[in-house]
C-alpha cells in the first residue's frame, strides 16, 4: 500500500485503541456498572465504525463518540428493567455536620450517589465534570441548548448533594 494512502479500518483500529479506555471510564461514571460499561461503550464504537468511512472532519470524531455514548446510556435507562435497584444493605443517616471530604472518602461513595441522579441529568455532569467539556460543548454533545445544560448541571448538582448529604462544590 502507498504511503499516501489510508486504510480506514487501520485508522479506525488506531483510534478504537487510543479511545477504548477513556470512553469506558466515561461508560461506567454514566452507568455504575462496568458490565454495563462495556455494552455502552461496544455501543458507541460500533455505531462510529459504521459511520467511519463517511466522517469528513476527523477532530468532531471525539465528539461524535462522547454524544453517540450519551445517548445511549440514556435510552438504556429508560427500559423498564433498568428502573429497579437492589441495595445490600439500607443507608444509614449521616452526621449533619460531616464535610463532604470525609464523607465521599472513596470513588465508590460518588459513584453511588452518581447513580441516584436521573440519567440526563448524570450525563451533564460526567460531561462537564469528568470529561471537562464546557457548557457549549455539553450543549452539543447533547443537542440542546446552553440554559438546558445549565439547568440540567444545577438539578443534578441538586440531587448529588442530596444523594450525598452534603454540599457539592461545582468546581470539583
Amino acid at each position: 500500500m502507498d504511503e499516501g494512502v489510508h486504510d480506514p479500518e487501520q485508522d479506525f483500529t488506531e483510534y478504537f485503541a487510543a479511545r477504548r479506555d477513556a470512553v469506558r471510564r466515561a461508560a461506567y461514571l454514566l452507568c455504575g456498572d462496568w458490565h454495563r460499561a462495556d455494552d455502552l461503550a461496544q455501543t458507541a464504537f460500533v455505531a462510529l465504525h459504521r459511520k467511519w468511512n463517511h466522517i469528513r472532519d476527523r477532530a468532531a470524531t471525539d465528539a461524535y463518540l462522547r454524544r453517540t455514548l450519551v445517548r445511549a446510556a440514556i435510552d438504556e435507562s429508560r427500559r423498564p428493567w433498568r428502573r429497579e435497584r437492589q441495595v445490600e444493605r439500607l443507608p444509614e443517616p449521616e452526621s449533619a455536620g460531616a464535610r463532604l471530604d470525609e464523607q465521599v472518602v472513596t470513588r465508590a461513595d460518588l459513584l453511588a450517589g452518581l447513580r441516584e441522579v436521573p440519567p440526563k441529568q448524570r450525563a451533564v455532569l460526567v460531561l462537564r465534570y469528568f470529561e471537562g467539556l464546557d457548557v457549549a460543548g455539553v450543549a452539543a454533545v447533547l443537542g440542546c441548548s446552553e440554559g438546558n445544560v445549565k439547568s440540567q448541571t444545577a438539578r443534578g448538582l441538586a440531587r448529588l448533594r442530596e444523594a450525598l448529604g452534603e454540599e457539592v462544590e461545582a468546581g470539583g
